[in-house]
């Protein structure tokens, strides 16, 4: 299937050139690295088979970064805290670090492994896990020496798609979070700007 949009983020004047065919090419196979991972998650959980179907991973977004050195990090900021939106993220870092995950209560660096991916849960994971898998809050640095470029795979649902707890992950017969169509939970992640506190709040269930 191929990607259904492809953003170019360039966080500099600084243009660079990319092969259109090439691009498509990787956009096929990292989506079928994500599915294969899904696969294993699916299995983890103990869903049914083919339960991550072309509903629920219809959607894939290639967004590409570039990074310019900056002579203070501390004052330029490549992305924001914030959490996925979709259901499953893989990001290639390159050789050059920037990736920061915030857990209990602090950044804590990701360094780049050589031919080695990283694997973002994202939030409707979360949610259709029931809270068993949780997305991971995370945010983009800069550094003074290098100039740094990410391409990152975003597979989601359909826009139509309802999402909700799997019935099996629900252990006390009452979801965490309540249905919503996934267009519904997009609009609204950007009216939050992301902002994962205020998303759980408006969808998770009260106890």
């Amino acid at each position: 299937m191929p990607i259904s949009f492809v953003t170019f983020h360039f966080f500099s004047s600084l243009g660079i050139i990319l092969e259109i065919d090439v691009v498509g090419k990787y956009s096929l196979e990292v989506r079928k690295l994500s599915l294969r991972v899904l696969e294993l998650i699916r299995e983890g959980l103990g869903l049914e088979p083919e339960y991550f179907g072309e509903e629920l991973t219809g959607g894939q977004l290639l967004s590409i970064n570039h990074y310019l050195p900056s002579p203070d990090p501390s004052l330029t900021l490549g992305l924001p805290k914030h959490a996925d939106p979709n259901l499953i993220t893989v990001l290639l870092q390159g050789s050059v670090s920037g990736l920061q995950v915030f857990k209990d209560g602090q950044w804590l660096g990701v360094e780049p492994l050589p031919h080695a991916f990283v694997v973002n849960i994202g939030h409707q994971l979360q949610i259709i896990s029931n809270g068993k898998l949780r997305s991971a809050e995370h945010r983009a640095v800069t550094n003074s020496r290098e100039a740094r470029t990410t391409i990152v795979s975003f597979i989601s649902p359909c826009q139509d798609t309802i999402i909700e707890p799997v019935k099996s992950m629900i252990d006390t017969g009452v979801p965490c979070f309540q249905p919503f169509k996934f267009k519904d939970f997009l609009k609204f992640y950007e009216e939050k700007k992301g902002d994962t506190e205020a998303m759980m709040k408006v969808y998770k269930i009260k106890p």
